[in-house]
């Protein structure tokens, strides 16, 4: 049975500070938790919260990492230095890397790799745009997000990698596909890697929701037969918000 899986991306949120506090805050909310939980600081604050976290069962995640080792990459953090703090699993593909700076599945992909080699899980995010749902394109979108982002990426290191099913239109709008639309795009990426991989790695996959998830939607969404789990972003940053849909028993 897959585990369900939540994680808090920050986003550009939360001086050093603001997030150790919040960082404590989880730490005593969420130590007995029976899920898998992450949260993603701003890269600032990386390691600030890596020592308050310690041996508590939330993993450390980084919003992002560059295509490269080292190198002349002027503002880019490399996969060695996220380990080198301890980061555990980074978040790749996320609809603002992709729409706001112009991130090429390519460019996910390349990453997506670099990352698996260095033993660090990743959040493989992908999802349509309101007008690509409009026209009727949606699966046909996130089917090319998952088969350009895994290329080159075998089944042996698909344990390394969970799927994050994010609609571009519902992210911070406010919006939320319906549980419904959501498990029906989650049940559309399991043909997806079945078509890649087998029935038995689709059934396996650890596939979440992301987009305005909050504590009054959590439920009817992460109770879907194919959601398992949620990247969480607003909802994320506040104790009183974030804590009930990392508790949620399904």
């Amino acid at each position: 049975m897959r585990k369900l899986f939540i994680a808090g991306n920050w986003k550009m949120n939360k001086t050093v500070g603001d997030a150790v506090t919040l960082a404590r805050r989880l730490v005593a909310s969420l130590g007995q938790c029976s899920h898998k939980v992450m949260i993603a600081p701003p890269f600032t604050a990386l390691s600030a919260v890596a020592e308050v976290i310690g041996n508590s069962p939330i993993l450390l995640g980084a919003q992002n990492m560059a295509n490269e080792e080292h190198g002349a990459h002027t503002g880019e953090v490399s996969v060695l230095m996220l380990l080198d703090i301890g980061v555990e699993t980074v978040i790749l593909g996320h609809s603002e890397r992709r729409h706001v700076y112009g991130e090429p599945d390519e460019l996910v992909n390349d990453k997506l790799k670099l990352a698996i080699s260095h033993g660090l899980d990743s959040i493989l995010c992908v999802g349509e745009k309101l007008d690509e749902r409009e026209a009727g394109n949606a699966e046909g979108v996130v089917d090319d997000q998952v088969r350009l982002g895994l290329a080159g990426v075998n089944a042996d290191e698909l344990s390394r990698v969970t799927i994050a099913y994010e609609p571009v239109w519902a992210i911070g709008t406010g919006k939320t596909a319906t549980p419904q639309d959501a498990d029906s795009m989650h049940a559309h990426i399991r043909t997806v890697l079945t078509s890649l991989y087998s029935p038995e790695i689709a059934s396996n996959m650890t596939i979440q929701y992301g987009g305005s998830v909050k504590p009054s939607n959590a439920s009817s969404l992460l109770g879907m037969e194919n959601i398992d789990g949620a990247l969480v972003g607003g909802a994320s940053l506040e104790e009183d918000t974030f804590v009930p849909i990392a508790l949620y028993d399904k």
